[in-house]
């Protein structure tokens, strides 16, 4: 509900529970001064039964009365009150003249009717009935259930006194049904215009309040457009001086700022987000209370839980002090020690490297900053990188190599040819030890022409292409060759395009390399298959052997120049293929087993994600 809506229900509901508490009194105040006046009817008509009585008493002194005999005196008295005719007169006009008498009568202090508008109850003793008062002292709802309950009869008593001593009382009796007739129709107008009025309070106040608080809606409006970021112009009737156009221009202030901090914050957060998503090791950032407020990708295989579970959580309920990891991390959280790259082993037996560093400003904990990273994958870099620099170096030494063995080479084939020239007749051995020695000079030009190959710079020339044609062309390049040593090539390839920006003649010859050394590693015969998949932005080709695999021992040695298990390879292939996929910013592993074959898997960045590739650039010495 809006706040206007609920502004206006509020209003309306005080205004109408005003106005039903003013019709509640005026309708109680109404039916009590209706009661009141009944009562003071009744007892003033009972007054003046009393004066009338006390009239009608005569002078016992010229009577034959003996006035000294009490009860002859009052057997006198009842007889005088019984015979005077004004006192009946008076009697008999009081229930005839006022609509909510019942009766009247004079009693005795024995409660015998000397006089009662009921000629049957003279001399009977009177029913005792409650006193008016009762109605007239009580509160309202009790009023109206006295009033309009059963019919019942109220007295109104006044003491009377004769010849100076008490003689009795007089009685007028008012009937709650001619007092309810008498108030009912003054009750039922006050009820009439007290719904009128409610009514009308309702319509009104709710009209008023509506109108009045009109800008609320356009105020709630504004909120809403702010709140989704958007920022409208004001309108000229907006645009005033008082407290609607003060509220409006700040609002419209307040939403230009939140629309900038919003758009710095969204640019913020996506880079943010692609910062997280591409790092590799497990990052977690909590408050000073220990709860994650950011988690990078990587983290989800560390922890074994998914981003949004671990957002907002305590570090308590986010690690398992059971784990070798959950017990390193909360122990270090407990004594708020840092942890500097201790390694652990996970649940799946993988070693973990485990950093925590506590932040601080001023001297205060402000939060905490979690490490984990694939302590394999640190190793496997390492070994990368130094296998890296060991392939530069050699570079660097064969270039320099090759430069100074390549003009010895060239000055020793023209003197081997001018020496055959020269010598016109030759015997067998003479003419076979030279043979001999231009076959191993020319050998020894092609290894050097290698070297000079693998160390010069290389120029990639760049395109687009699918990489699903360039498997499909190696497949048939590799088809002779595997046809000689009885291999069949299986080609498992995606439907969808796996597009990306490549030198073809290069990664021709890296995946060539690797099929021809899964080819060679047949030599019985066999499949090798060669598959692609799309996996976090990039494209990964799997060629796979049913070769002998390749020995523990040496399989650090792969990528190393000039090194083969082969007894007519030359231990370049490998680290050419390495080379290539270096130059195009990829990634080459392999998983061998002994008498299980060797898989080689080759990452490659898809073409929108791939960034530019930079030439290699090495000095020819």
């Amino acid at each position: 509900m809006r706040l206007k809506a609920k502004l206006v229900l509020a209003i309306t509901g005080m205004i109408v529970a005003l106005v039903v508490l003013f019709s509640y009194i005026y309708i109680s105040q109404l039916l009590q001064q209706r009661i009141v006046a009944a009562y003071d009817t009744a007892t003033l008509l009972s007054r003046e039964l009393q004066d009338a009585a006390s009239d009608a008493q005569p002078d016992f002194s010229d009577t034959r009365v003996d006035t000294s005999n009490p009860d002859a005196v009052r057997a006198a008295l009842i007889e005088t009150l019984q015979t005077d005719p004004n006192l009946n007169t008076f009697l008999d006009s009081i229930v005839a003249n006022s609509s909510i008498i019942y009766d009247a009568a004079v009693a005795g202090q024995d409660d015998r009717a000397i006089l009662d508008t009921d000629p049957n109850l003279i001399g009977q003793t009177l029913t005792d009935r409650p006193d008016l008062r009762q109605v007239r002292d009580a509160g309202f709802r009790e009023q109206l259930r006295l009033v309009f309950s059963a019919p019942r009869v109220y007295d109104v008593r006044m003491p009377l006194q004769l010849n100076g001593t008490p003689f009795g009382s007089t009685r007028v009796g008012v009937s709650t049904v001619f007092l309810k007739n008498e108030i009912q129709p003054h009750l039922h107008r006050a009820i009439v215009i007290s719904v009128s009025a409610i009514l009308i309070s309702l319509i009104l106040a709710a009209g008023l309040s509506n109108l009045a608080l009109s800008p609320l809606a356009r105020i709630s409006q504004r909120l809403d457009s702010v709140t989704a970021g958007k920022v409208e112009a004001l309108h000229p009737d907006e645009e005033r001086q008082d407290e609607y156009g003060l509220v409006t221009l700040k609002i419209a202030h307040l939403g230009r700022q939140m629309r900038d901090v919003k758009e710095v914050f969204s640019a913020l957060k996506d880079n943010l987000d692609q910062i997280m998503a591409t790092l590799q090791d497990g990052l977690m950032l909590f408050t000073r209370d220990s709860r994650v407020v950011l988690v990078s990708a990587s983290a989800e295989r560390f922890v074994g839980r998914p981003r949004g579970e671990i957002l907002g959580r305590n570090v308590n309920d986010v690690f398992a002090e059971s784990t070798r990891l959950g017990h390193v991390v909360l122990e270090s959280f407990r004594s708020r020690r840092p942890l500097n790259g201790g390694e652990v082993e996970g649940e799946n037996g993988r070693r973990i490297q485990v950093s925590v560093d506590f932040i601080q400003e001023g001297g205060e904990q402000i939060g905490a900053l979690l490490v984990m990273r694939d302590a394999e994958s640190v190793r496997r870099i390492e070994d990368e990188i130094e296998l890296s620099r060991r392939l530069s170096a050699i570079g660097r030494l064969t270039s320099g190599v090759a430069h100074e063995v390549k003009n010895p080479i060239n000055a020793i084939v023209v003197h081997l040819e001018v020496l055959r020239q020269k010598l016109q007749q030759i015997d067998p051995d003479t003419k076979r030890h030279m043979d001999v020695i231009g076959s191993e000079i020319q050998r020894l030009d092609r290894v050097v022409q290698t070297l000079v190959d693998f160390t010069r710079p290389v120029e990639l020339r760049l395109g687009e292409m699918d990489l699903r044609k360039l498997l499909e062309d190696v497949a048939v390049l590799a088809a002779p060759e595997a046809e000689r040593h009885g291999v069949i090539i299986i080609r498992d390839l995606p439907p969808e395009e796996l597009p990306v920006s490549v030198d073809s003649d290069l990664v021709k010859q890296a995946l060539l390399n690797v099929v021809n050394n899964g080819v060679q590693a047949m030599p019985e015969g066999g499949t090798l298959t060669m598959s692609a998949t799309r996996s976090n932005g990039g494209a990964t080709v799997d060629i796979r052997d049913q070769g002998h695999g390749i020995p523990a021992d040496v399989r650090d040695k792969v990528f190393n120049l000039y090194f083969t298990t082969k007894k007519t390879g030359s231990g370049i292939g490998l680290p050419m293929t390495y080379r290539i996929m270096q130059l195009h910013h990829g990634d080459i592993e392999f998983e061998s087993a002994e008498n299980q074959g060797t898989t080689f898997h080759l990452t490659f960045p898809l073409l929108q994600a791939a960034p530019e590739p930079a030439p290699e650039v090495v000095s020819e010495a």
